[in-house]
């Protein structure tokens, strides 16, 4: 379990804290999803569980343990992470990318062994991209990338997923496909940290909802809970409703037309 408590953060050239007092947890058999508007402290969350960003206050455990007692391949053994930005530094087969994330279960000067493969390939498979593992990295799509990197961290094996917008540049399809699959981890007892902009697929599948502005937890808890109308319409400061999805009941956010006027806001 990933346990956040009070968190401040602050970049070196910046005066406001990118996260001033966050507390959440993600917790096994779960999705947990931060949502918010850009700007509001979403990467930098995952930036503080990787500890790359500073915290002057304010506490980040995994399993009960203080984030700083952790060794980097500890961490890498519990917690994956997939960040929002990244590029291969030099050009591997997607199957290689993927195997690198093996190498925190056994020492540099081990060979691959059977279980690393079949980890290997069972990732490949649940990320839609065995069709690619003999593509080079450098020729692969946005969207091809993007699963490749989900991939590699379900190679990795941890307890705890950390994504951050894991289904940019991805079509509907793939979306919902990588949506699926974290609920299906979910079920299965791992704990999904889930950071995305994407309110209405959250609210199908999260268990749990925090939505961020301006480093601040504006709402927590229930999906049902935060997807209120009053409180989203000031967070992302547009008219808005919120329905119902038809296929599966889940509160469902509706952007409004501001042309000729603010609309009134209703929720059905």
């Amino acid at each position: 379990m990933i346990r956040v408590r009070d968190v401040v953060a602050r970049y070196p050239t910046t005066k406001r804290a990118a996260l001033d007092g966050v507390s959440l947890d993600a917790v096994r058999g779960e999705v947990t999803a931060v949502v918010g508007p850009n700007g509001s402290g979403k990467s930098t969350l995952v930036r503080a569980l990787l500890g790359r960003v500073p915290i002057e206050r304010g506490t980040v455990e995994i399993d009960e343990r203080p984030l700083g007692q952790w060794t980097p391949v500890e961490r890498a053994r519990r917690v994956a992470v997939v960040p929002q930005r990244e590029e291969a530094l030099f050009s591997l087969s997607v199957r290689e990318y993927v195997a690198l994330s093996r190498y925190v279960h056994r020492s540099s000067w081990v060979a691959e062994r059977a279980n690393d493969r079949t980890a290997v390939e069972a990732a490949l498979q649940a990320a839609g991209v065995a069709d690619l593992a003999d593509r080079r990295t450098d020729a692969v799509s946005g969207g091809e990338w993007q699963r490749a990197r989900v991939a590699r961290a379900l190679a990795q094996e941890t307890d705890c997923l950390v994504l951050d917008e894991p289904t940019t540049f991805l079509d509907i399809a793939h979306e919902m496909a990588v949506f699926e699959l974290l609920h299906s981890l979910a079920l299965g007892g791992k704990a999904v940290l889930l950071v995305s902009h994407q309110l209405n697929l959250v609210a199908r599948f999260a268990q749990r909802m925090v939505l961020l502005h301006e480093g601040h937890v504006v709402s927590a808890g229930a999906v049902a809970d935060v997807m209120q109308a009053a409180v989203l319409e000031k967070v992302y400061a547009w008219p808005l409703v919120i329905t119902r999805d038809p296929a599966v009941g889940a509160p469902m956010l509706v952007p409004l037309r501001s042309a000729g006027g603010r609309p009134g806001r209703s929720e059905v």
